[in-house]
């Protein structure tokens, strides 16, 4: 127990020491500052912009960032698309791959644009290198660009005053990709292959065990695509099992860069939020209520998984009990930071079975991802959803005190608050309805392979995975069925654009307005009061909204294993 609470603490302290030079760096990266790496990318980008006919110069409104937006994860939808349909004829396909059923299809592709890659497949078995290059693994890279992208929208919505324009998306996309992205995968992946993740084109290998019996053992460039999978906060794993298997996490020092890679750019992003606004203790005090609530939700998680099953420590298997689902090689310790990293985040690689983790266990990933990735969440969605959080709060607060809500000398009025609202109630209606919808149809139920409560979770964290755009999964669920690859697939959509567009909206609304400077009653947003308030907030509206599911699911499983009941 010690050395696994030491490997918390090493972790966060690694964590920031990271996240503060590269805070500043992407600050420098989208004021358009000059960089180290400008006289590499600097030729890159103007090609980009010259081949594809963009103006870099020329600034969008909110509407037209949205617009450019929504035509381009269009066309992306469609490329994903039709590459898994076709990769029967397409090259870099040794183990002759057919095409993709549509249904799969579908799911799949809608999965990788909107960063959530939940997967209804093996990878291994399913995907060409093709596909798993040219498709998934660009889309890891331009999905978490997208959310970066209208992240530092946001941030400038607060920033700049009796404007329209918000930054030209295009421009956005490209410096998170050049400047932000490649670079930090380049140096992951050389990481990776020399711990003995593999990166090649090979045909997969049939090996003969021990006991004489046949074993092929999958190849492939995975070393490069777990990387952005990190990242990037995707968590579409090339292989089935994930950050499981040894090919892509093979020792405790992989487990580690993972777990650190996945909360690096999220953390980072609030540090560059304090240089934008040209106030560092804004960015300070979003980030304590980010890591808050995340200590909170790792103690509840390692806590519960440490004392494991009660039922079967009485029975003498204490020490299995706890091991159950998860690997020797990274213990509960390793096991539990990274269940608590990628839900926290939108990332959703795992390294262990949370089917089989305890009822308390399993409810801490559902909930991270419910009350909408903002315990540091993904790459740029963590940031704008929590800002979301903090609106909600200076409103809140407002009221209290009788005084019109601001945040940053910007006024939070109706429009804002709408806006708002409707970023919080999208997911929430979409898990909640999606989950209803399952739960009585045979369609829904007939996946599903555990009865009673623990079978309602793994329904209702599908549609929380899909819905919030995380992609880990209760994997005693089968979801790849027309039913679910196209219910999931909607779900998918709407947690992502369904957030996006109200946070874009709210970035023009605010570009829009005057700075007021402090008054005797404005509220101050940069102390441990407002810190407590938000980490507050973001608890109370996730347990307002989701306790009545939670009750019906882990939680009675708890309760219902604290009497020796089984299901």
């Amino acid at each position: 127990m010690i050395n696994d609470v030491m490997l918390f603490v090493v972790y966060l302290i690694v964590l920031i020491l990271l996240a503060l030079p590269l805070g500043k760096y992407m600050f420098h990266v989208f004021e358009n500052k000059k960089t180290f790496l400008d006289p590499l990318l600097v030729p890159a980008e103007r090609l980009i912009y010259r081949l594809c006919g963009i103006d870099a110069g020329q600034e969008m409104n909110w509407k037209q960032y949205a617009w450019a937006l929504i035509l381009f994860h269009l066309f992306s939808f469609l490329a994903v698309f039709f590459t898994e349909l076709l990769q029967g004829i397409l090259p870099f396909n040794p183990q002759h791959q057919i095409g993709v059923p549509w249904d799969l299809a579908f799911n799949t592709a809608v999965s990788f644009i909107t960063n959530t890659n939940w997967q209804n497949y093996g990878g291994e078995t399913t995907m060409s290198y093709f596909t798993q290059m040219a498709a998934l693994a660009v889309h890891n890279f331009l999905s978490a660009a997208t959310g970066l992208a209208v992240a530092v929208a946001l941030i400038r919505g607060l920033t700049r005053k009796t404007t329209a324009d918000i930054g030209n998306y295009w421009v956005d996309m490209v410096r998170s990709v050049l400047w932000v992205f490649l670079p930090i995968c380049i140096v992951l992946t050389l990481l990776f292959v020399q711990q003995g993740v593999i990166q090649n084109f090979s045909s997969y290998v049939s090996a003969t065990t021990l006991e004489g019996a046949k074993q092929t053992i999958a190849m492939g460039p995975v070393a490069s695509q777990e990387a952005i999978k990190m990242l990037g906060t995707n968590g579409g794993g090339f292989f089935n099992v994930n950050s499981a298997h040894p090919f892509e996490n093979p020792t405790p020092l992989t487990n580690f860069i993972q777990v650190l890679a996945i909360f690096l750019i999220p953390v980072a992003l609030v540090f560059t939020f304090g240089h934008m606004v040209r106030d560092k203790r804004q960015g300070y005090a979003v980030l304590a209520a980010m890591l808050l609530l995340f200590i909170l939700f790792l103690g509840t998680l390692y806590s519960s998984e440490l004392f494991g099953n009660p039922n079967l420590a009485a029975m003498g298997i204490s020490s299995p009990n706890a091991m159950e689902g998860k690997e020797v090689r990274f213990g509960i310790g390793g096991s539990a930071l990274f269940s608590t990293v990628t839900t926290a985040a939108s990332c959703g690689a795992v390294n262990s079975m949370l089917d089989s983790y305890t009822p308390l266990g399993g409810l801490v990933p559902m909930l991270q991802i419910m009350v909408g990735e903002v315990v540091v969440g993904g790459v740029g969605a963590g940031f704008y959803g929590m800002l979301v959080f903090v609106i909600l709060t200076v409103f809140i607060v407002g009221l209290m005190v009788g005084r019109t809500p601001e945040y940053l000398g910007k006024k939070i009025e109706s429009f804002e608050m709408k806006m708002a609202v409707i970023a919080v109630l999208v997911p929430a209606v979409t898990i909640l309805t999606g989950s209803a919808i399952a739960s009585v149809t045979g369609a829904g139920t007939s996946a599903i392979n555990n009865p009673g409560p623990h079978g309602l979770s793994e329904i209702i964290y599908a549609y929380t995975s899909s819905a919030g755009n995380n992609g880990s999964a209760f994997a005693g669920l089968n979801g790849n069925s027309l039913f679910y690859n196209l219910t999931l697939g909607i779900a998918m959509i709407l947690g992502r654009f369904g957030v996006i567009l109200p946070v874009l909206a709210i970035a023009g609304s605010l570009a829009e307005k005057r700075i007021s400077p402090p008054g005797a009653g404005t509220f101050p947003t940069d102390g441990w009061l407002f810190v407590i308030l938000l980490a507050a907030i973001v608890i109370v509206v996730g347990a307002l909204t989701f306790l009545p599911a939670l009750a019906l699911g882990p939680i009675v499983e708890h309760l219902s294993m604290l009497h020796g009941q089984f299901f």
